[in-house]
């Protein structure tokens, strides 16, 4: 049984407040992504969600980032929040066409969000997860079906090793803390997401997949508040668990306590970007569980002054 991995990050990278707080003075944007990388193990792309990226974007994010770092891919919006996982074959192979198979060995977990107001459907939930590609070699099938007219002159369509794919769910409605959706995640083998939201939204910490994918969105003000010392402490008690197999003391549940007891690979990605607090909790989190990276030019203080809020 081979040992689980923990990756710590930040979701997005590119936010106005922290030139000058987490990025050093001077340094140019183009060169964020690249100084990030070094800081943390792991990014969230957000920008997928707003639009299809194109595949040089992905070819560039690889080369920019070191051997071992990772990214997670967010899903398109017009999926989830439009379509409303109906109908989703077509957007979804524009989605693995647009260049995602681009980063190679550094694509990790795709992120599906869905919207506050979607509610528990098991029918259009099984649709769509049955949908999903396993591994890369069904991405590349799948790409493959693309809108042809919508997507010519952004299509990427890489051959290279087939590798397993990992899908997570955040769910943002009350009608999911529901066993049968515990049931349903663990048949497909899709990752719950566990999402700290400020108590926003629930925050369920089924273990639904051989990986567990933690967001931490803010624990006191939604993208703006940090995570202190203790509230640190207990995240990095909870993964510690969930990386050995166990199932964390506390664990707030939907389904049965009883699961597998296998190792779980952590991505757990801090959210809270609005005054800059994201990297630095990040790599607080990093340090206690003993995964901070020795990248160059790492800061290790705290936001100096309230920047500006980001738009992001």
């Amino acid at each position: 049984m081979t040992a689980a991995r923990i990756r710590i990050g930040i979701s997005g990278w590119r936010y106005a407040p922290w030139r000058g707080v987490f990025y050093p003075r001077g340094l140019a944007q183009r060169h964020e992504l690249a100084y990030a990388s070094r800081a943390l193990a792991s990014i969230e792309i957000n920008g997928t969600f707003y639009a299809l990226q194109r595949p040089e974007r992905f070819a560039r994010w690889r080369q920019e980032t070191p051997d071992d770092f990772v990214f997670a891919v967010k899903g398109h919006r017009y999926i989830t929040h439009h379509l409303r996982l109906r109908d989703a074959g077509p957007p979804l192979a524009n989605f693995l066409a647009s260049g995602l198979l681009n980063l190679g060995e550094k694509l990790g977990p795709i992120l599906w969000q869905l919207p506050p107001n979607f509610r528990y459907d098991e029918a259009r939930l099984r649709d769509f997860l049955r949908l999903l590609p396993r591994d890369t070699g069904q991405a590349l099938a799948l790409a493959r079906r693309r809108e042809r007219a919508r997507m010519t002159g952004r299509t990427a369509l890489p051959h290279g090793p087939v590798r397993p794919l990992r899908h997570a769910l955040e769910i943002r409605h009350e009608s999911f803390r529901d066993p049968g959706f515990i049931a349903l995640l663990r048949e497909y083998g899709v990752a719950l997401v566990v999402a700290d939201t400020a108590g926003r939204w629930p925050l369920l910490e089924d273990a639904t997949a051989d990986f567990m994918y933690l967001r931490l969105h803010g624990d006191e003000a939604l993208y703006a508040s940090g995570y202190g010392d203790a509230a640190l402490d207990d995240w990095a008690r909870r993964i510690a668990a969930w990386a050995r197999g166990a199932q964390p003391r506390g664990a707030r549940r939907a389904g049965p306590a009883r699961v597998p007891r296998i190792p779980r690979d952590v991505y757990c990605y801090f959210d809270n970007d609005i005054k800059a607090h994201a990297p630095f909790d990040a790599q607080a989190l990093a340090r206690r569980l003993g995964e901070d990276r020795p990248g160059a030019g790492i800061l290790s203080a705290s936001p100096r002054s309230p920047p500006r809020p980001s738009p992001g």
